[in-house]
C-alpha cells in the first residue's frame, strides 16, 4: 500500500513539473510573462492564447490608426474659420490705414495655411469719414480690397451716419463696398458674444 502512494506521489510531482516547464515555456514565448492555465484542457489555453494575442495584435493596429496625424486630418476639413472684428472709431488717416494693413495680413497669413477666415472691419463715431463716400481719404485702397481680398467687409454705423446727417444737414453717403449697420458699437459686442477676436488698431 505504501509503494502504491508513493508511486502516485511521484506521478503527481512528475504531472505538476509538466505544467510548470510548459507555462515556463509559454511566458518567454508572449515576452516574458507567465501563462496561468485558465483550464485544465491543454488544448484549450493554447487557442485561448493565440486568440489573446490576435485581439493584442488588433489593439496595437487600431491605436496606430487614431494618431494624432491622422485624427487632425480629418478634422481639418470640418474647422471653422478664423473671425477678426477692427473696429476703428477715429477720423485719422494713419489709423484706417493701419486698420487695413492688419486686415490684409491677417487675410493673407489664412490664405497661406489654406484657412478660412473672416474679417469685418467696423467703423463709429468719427471713424466713420472711413466708409464715408465724400470724405474717405483710404477710398480707394478700400476699393481695390473689396476686388482682390473678399474676406475682408466694412460695416458703418447708422446711428452715426444719422447724427452727422443732422450736424451736416445734408445726406452722408456711404461707399458702395460698406454696409450700413444699425450701431457700430453694437456690432461689435453681437460678435464678440459669437467669438469673434477683437483688435482696436
Amino acid at each position: 500500500m505504501r509503494v502504491f502512494q508513493h508511486t502516485a506521489r511521484v506521478a503527481i510531482i512528475g504531472a505538476v513539473t509538466v505544467l510548470l516547464a510548459t507555462s515556463f515555456a509559454a511566458a518567454q514565448q508572449s515576452g516574458g510573462r507567465y501563462w496561468t492555465p485558465g483550464t485544465t484542457n491543454p488544448a484549450v489555453d493554447s487557442k485561448q492564447i493565440a486568440e489573446s494575442k490576435t485581439l493584442k495584435h488588433r489593439a496595437a493596429k487600431q491605436k496606430r490608426e487614431r494618431s494624432p496625424l491622422s485624427a487632425n486630418a480629418r478634422l481639418q476639413p470640418d474647422s471653422k474659420p478664423h473671425r477678426l472684428i477692427l473696429q476703428v472709431n477715429t477720423n485719422d488717416p494713419a489709423a484706417m490705414n493701419l486698420a487695413l494693413n492688419n486686415a490684409t495680413n491677417v487675410a493673407q497669413y489664412y490664405k497661406d495655411l489654406g484657412e478660412k477666415v473672416k474679417i469685418e472691419v467696423v467703423t463709429f463715431g468719427p471713424g466713420l469719414h472711413m466708409l464715408r463716400d465724400d470724405t474717405s481719404p483710404v477710398k480707394s485702397r478700400i476699393e481695390e480690397l473689396a476686388l482682390s481680398t473678399p474676406e475682408i467687409a466694412f460695416k458703418a454705423c447708422g446711428n452715426t451716419q444719422e447724427k452727422m446727417h443732422n450736424a451736416e444737414k445734408k445726406d452722408i453717403p456711404i461707399i458702395r463696398q460698406a454696409e450700413v449697420v444699425k450701431s457700430g458699437v453694437v456690432r461689435v459686442m453681437e460678435l464678440q458674444e459669437k467669438g469673434w477676436s477683437y483688435v482696436k488698431p
